[in-house]
Formats: C-alpha cells, structure tokens, sequence
C-alpha cells in the first residue's frame, strides 16, 4: 500500500486522479442502473453464481471508464470530462431504464434527426429526476472541490499508470468469469449498447465514421432510363395515393385478426390487408428511406453511397409527385420533388379548421385538407401521364399515444395520458395506442372517399404500409428502434393495406380473386418500390417484377 502512495499519491478528495476514479465508481455503479436490473432479470443469472458475476462485471465496467478517465485526471480537465459523461449517461439512464431502449448506432442516428415535436414528448418528471440525482447532483460536488497540481510529468505518468491499470484489471476480471461472460454476451447482444455512456460515444463515433466515409456529392443516379409505358387507346392516368405510416403494429388492426375494432371504417370499405409484412428496420430512420430504395433491406444495409429514391424514378419517368408531411421530415427521399408539410396554408383553399393544429403539431387530418387545389396546383402535363401522391403521418409515434387522436375519435377508454408509460395501467396504455389506429383507420377512409371523386379522371388506388412497429411493454420493452437482429417482431411486423376498385384493378389486367388469395403471404418492404412502379406504369432496369405484389396476379 506504501508503494502504491509513493506511485500515485494519498488519494485525497483533491486530486484529480481520486476524483476520475469516483466518478468512474459513481458511474459504473448508478449511472449504469438498468444494465444491472436488465442483466439481474435474466434466467441464467438468477442465481447466486449469476448475480456474483453481474458484480464481477460491475467491477469491469468501472474499471474501463476509470481508464478512459484517468487520461482526463488533469487539473482544469477531469471536471468537465467527467460533467459530459455524467450528462450523457443520466438520460441515457432514464430512457433504457424505462422504455427498454438500447443506444446503438441506428438509435443516435434517431436522436440526431429528432426534432423539437418528438423531444417534447419525451420529457417527464422521470427524465428530470434523472438528470438531477445522477447528474447534477454529483456534478455541484465535484464543481465545489479545488483540485491541486503537480508538475505535469509526474501527473502524466500517474495517469497513464492508471490508464494501464484499470484495463489490466478489467482483464483480469474478464478472464476470471470468461465462460460466463461469453455465454451472456452471446445471448444476450443488446447489453452491449447498454454500458453507459461508452454505448453512447462508440455509436455516435460510427455513425461520424460511416458518413466521412460515404462518397461525397449528389446521391447516385438510378432509373436513368425510366420511362412510361405506352397505355391502351382511352384509358384514364393513374393516381396512386401512398401512405406511409408510423409505428403501427400488425398486430393492433382488426382487420388482421385483433379483438377490438380497431379499423370499422376500413372493414367496409373492400380494402386487401396484408397480414404477414415485415418492416426495413425498427425506427423512421433506418426504415423510411430503405422502403423507397430499389434495393431491398439487405443489400440497402450495404450499400457505400446514397441512391436516388422512388420519387426520383417517378418523376424522371413523368410523373407528377407529391410529398405530404406531418412528421419530422422526409430523411432526404423528397429532396429532389414537390413537398409541403400538412400545416402549411394551401393557397385557394380554407384555412385549416380549428382543432386540427394547436400551433405546434397537427392531427393526421390536416394530409386530408386542400387536396384538391394542391393536386391542381401540380405540373398539368405531368398530372396528365399520373400521379404519385405521398401522405406521412404522425401516426402513432409515441410515448404521448393520447395526442395521436383528437378527442371526439377516442373509441377505447380509459386511455393513459402520460409518456411515462411503464407507470400507465396496461390496458389503458393500449387504449391510448388503438385510439391512434383506430384514427388512422378514419383518416384511410377518407383519403379513399377522396380518391373516389377523382374516378373520373384517374384510376385510382390506396396503398398504406407502416413504416415499424412498436413494442407495448411486452417483456418490459417500449416504443421501438432495438436492434433489428434482435428486435421483436412486435417492432418488425407491420400492416400494408391496398384499395383498388374494380376500373383500376382491370387497368392493370389484374386476375379476379389473386390478390386475396395473397394476403397471408410473407412480403416485406422490399416490395414496395417495385409494386409502385408497376401500378404507375413505369419501365426500368430498376424495376424487379418478382418483387411487385401486383405482377404475379397479372
């Protein structure tokens, strides 16, 4: 121990190296609570050997962030260091302790493109707590102490001394536990993403890596050769109506087998739901600009540069395309086309009726306003080949589900009013979600009453498909964005909904009876670009007709 003082120093309360390694403690212990409460809570460490080795890796975790803070131990540095990382894990902390997120590269990406709508939902009395007892509270402490110095090669030379003992130790611990270790890790991948806040900067430094990495310049060109095809003599343009929306889960819609009645008008309105979709990936992000790529989730995955999307063939091809907003963006698919976002006046139109937006979001009704002038509002000639209208909802984002539904359209009571959701009562939690389906089931039904008045114009046709699904406290897991390889499949299985009236489904040469007898079979998002493609009528090297759900009933 002597030794060990000569070496380092007494640690006292006024040292910058004492204080690293107290911040590492406090961190690895409180600031990675829901890692201990996740890893206590699986079977094979319920036990007494189980719950030993979950303090032997307690033990690693603050020896790692002792290293990576020995190398801040430095007199005007360690305070602010170590006030970032506890910053940093305190929401980190609150949101996997109570959602049962992970924070992994696609959820950073998340983060980073959220805006001030999907941040104000998340903020509760619980994030707050978090932030003042596992972040301000020890950081007032620390910003009380006054540091000493020493000459900076014998402070440089404890630091990396330190640096290299905290990792001899966290090695010696691993190697102590190493079958136990394996096995956990191995079937248990999601912990990974969760020691608090690495998780955080190792994420965050791939997804900065991937993007230097990615080509610069305008995304690749794709469909260069795309092209209408010729229609029969008298035959009427296309209008497609294409609705994306947001974390709608399969399993929650009537139509495909769910006990409540969660889609009464859709039930009567001769729709094809699709009962076996599986989504892109697990969040808007990853999902939303997979879905209108050509390529398909596996090879989207891999892909080194971006690509021109969906839109960009259509428009190339003539079409006229229209991108309606009532979330957080596009991701970049409607750069290159018309957009506007739902609350945005329409000029010749009615102001927006009252209720539908309170200043700062809009209910999913306002896509529905002044549909008429903006599709008059669109290139004619273009207008005059067909039409490809995107509607993006709000959906059923969450945690706040209540605000999905405006209050005379709330069929499920009692519905919970909190986005802290693992304190609302079950039942009333999934009211809140069917109340947002049940609304998004309203608002299909009407996008179809209004492609009705367009019949005779256009042929027409509805096709809707979420873009992921959600967990609603299954195995204490919410909202959504896991990992894909290790996402339930409450997260990945979605609904695709298709209306096509008798005109346009004989347009198309459709067999009588094939697409029913099609809707238990197993489709993904791959399909979408190519079945769009093939209802609009356009031709390309792009185009994949067995990955078109309309072709093989042709």
């Amino acid at each position: 121990m002597r030794a060990l003082f000569r070496l380092f120093g007494k640690p006292t309360l006024d040292s910058p190296l004492t204080i690293a390694w107290l911040g590492a403690l406090w961190l690895g212990v409180f600031g990675n609570w829901p890692l201990w409460q996740r890893m206590l809570a699986l079977p094979d460490l319920s036990n007494g050997s189980g719950r030993v080795f979950v303090l032997v890796f307690a033990g690693m975790v603050t020896a790692i962030l002792g290293a990576l803070l020995s190398l801040f131990a430095w007199p005007k540095l360690i305070k602010p260091a170590l006030a970032v990382m506890l910053l940093s894990a305190a929401p980190l902390a609150h949101f996997m302790g109570s959602y049962g997120t992970v924070i992994d590269p696609t959820m950073v990406v998340n983060i980073l493109q959220t805006d001030v709508r999907e941040s104000r939902d998340l903020l509760s009395v619980g994030l707050l707590l978090s932030l003042a007892l596992l972040a301000l509270l020890p950081i007032a402490w620390l910003w009380k102490r006054k540091l000493h110095s020493h000459p900076w090669p014998g402070r440089l030379g404890r630091n990396l001394l330190a640096f290299a003992g905290g990792l001899v130790l966290a090695v010696g611990l691993a190697l102590s536990c190493f079958a136990d270790l394996a096995s956990t890790m191995r079937n248990n991948k999601s912990l990974r993403y969760m020691i608090s806040p690495v998780n955080l900067y190792y994420s965050l430094g791939s997804v900065m890596a991937a993007k230097r990495a990615a080509p610069k310049g305008p995304p690749e060109v794709i469909g260069a050769d795309a092209k209408l095809i010729a229609r029969d003599p008298g035959a009427k343009p296309r209008l497609l109506l294409l609705v994306v929306g947001e974390t709608a889960r399969s399993a929650n819609f009537s139509l495909n087998g769910y006990g409540p009645t969660t889609n009464p008008e859709l039930a009567k309105a001769d729709v094809l739901s699709f009962r076996n979709v599986s989504s892109c990936g697990t969040s808007t992000a990853a999902s939303l600009p997979c879905m209108f790529s050509h390529l398909g989730r596996e090879a989207f995955i891999e892909q080194k540069r971006s690509q021109e999307t969906l839109l960009d063939v259509l428009q190339r091809a003539g079409l006229a395309v229209l991108w309606l907003d009532n979330q957080s963006g596009c991701k970049g698919i409607c750069d290159r086309v018309p957009s506007a976002m739902a609350a945005q006046p329409v000029a010749g139109a009615a102001p927006l009726p009252a209720g539908l937006c309170d200043g700062t979001e809009c209910f999913d009704g306002a896509l529905l306003h002044g549909l008429d002038e903006r599709l008059g509002a669109l290139d004619p000639e273009r207008v005059a080949r067909g039409v490809v209208l995107v509607m993006h909802q709000m959906g059923s984002h969450g945690p706040a589900y209540y605000k999905r539904s405006p209050a005379d359209r709330k069929p499920f009571q009692p519905e919970c009013k909190s986005n802290a959701l693992q304190h609302c009562e079950r039942q009333a939690l999934v009211n809140a979600y069917d109340n947002s389906i049940a609304y998004a089931d309203w608002l299909l039904a009407r996008s179809i009453d209004w492609l009705k008045t367009k019949s005779d114009r256009f042929d027409t046709a509805m096709l809707y498909a979420s873009d992921h699904g959600e967990s609603l406290g299954e195995n204490n897991l919410y909202l959504h964005g896991l990992p894909y390889s290790m996402a339930p499949k409450e997260q990945t299985h979605i609904p695709m909904i298709l209306w096509m009236p008798e005109a346009s489904s004989q347009s198309l040469k459709l067999r009588s009876g094939c697409l029913k007898s099609r809707l238990d079979q197993p489709f993904s998002h791959d399909q979408l670009f190519h079945t769009v493609l093939g209802y609009s009528g356009v031709q390309s090297q792009v185009y994949r007709s067995d990955w078109d759900i309309l072709a093989g009933c042709r």
